[in-house]
């Protein structure tokens, strides 16, 4: 995956490398560079994210904007777990997109995957799309799915199960023979 150098020449993985090592400058550098698309994500999830997860990029796992989107997304979702006593609008999903300054290369790859999960929810029985949902993308427990679908517990299990099962088995699967 490739860095992007803006017109100071600085790619974001240099700028990470100096916020990771210490270096003041390279920090407000960096902060700068992504404070805007970092923060208007997580607050369109919750209203007060903070967190430190510098050691943790590796570049051949993708961008360090979509490593930070990822990071973002998870601890968001991580602190409505904590703190979630309604139940969550289905819009939300909408505001966890991927920042519009993505590479065109990122963009594509994650449309493409995107698209491929969408037409495998679509295969699967609507009782286990749905527990899937609401565990993978709204990050409910399965004791959560229980409640709220008002089923045992272990029917929520085992629809959660399931439906990865049958998800990877369709994401593996070549096009032509799903």
């Amino acid at each position: 995956m490739g860095s992007s150098a803006p017109p100071d020449g600085l790619s974001d993985e240099a700028l990470l490398a100096g916020l990771t090592f210490g270096d003041a400058e390279a920090g407000r550098a960096f902060i700068r560079r992504f404070q805007g698309r970092v923060h208007g994500l997580a607050l369109a999830i919750l209203p007060d994210p903070a967190w430190k997860h510098g050691p943790s990029y590796d570049p051949r796992r993708g961008t360090v904007a979509a490593w930070m989107a990822r990071i973002t997304r998870n601890l968001a979702i991580d602190a409505l777990r904590l703190r979630r006593a309604e139940v969550m609008d289905p819009d939300v999903l909408a505001a966890v997109a991927p920042p519009s300054a993505v590479s065109v290369e990122d963009a594509a790859l994650t449309s493409h995957a995107a698209d491929a999960v969408r037409r495998a929810l679509r295969r699967l029985p609507e009782e286990q799309s749905r527990a899937l949902l609401l565990a993978a993308f709204y990050g409910r427990t399965a004791e959560e799915i229980s409640r709220s679908e008002s089923i045992p517990l272990g029917t929520a299990k085992t629809r959660i199960r399931l439906g990865l099962r049958r998800i990877r088995s369709l994401l593996t699967t070549p096009a032509e023979e799903a």
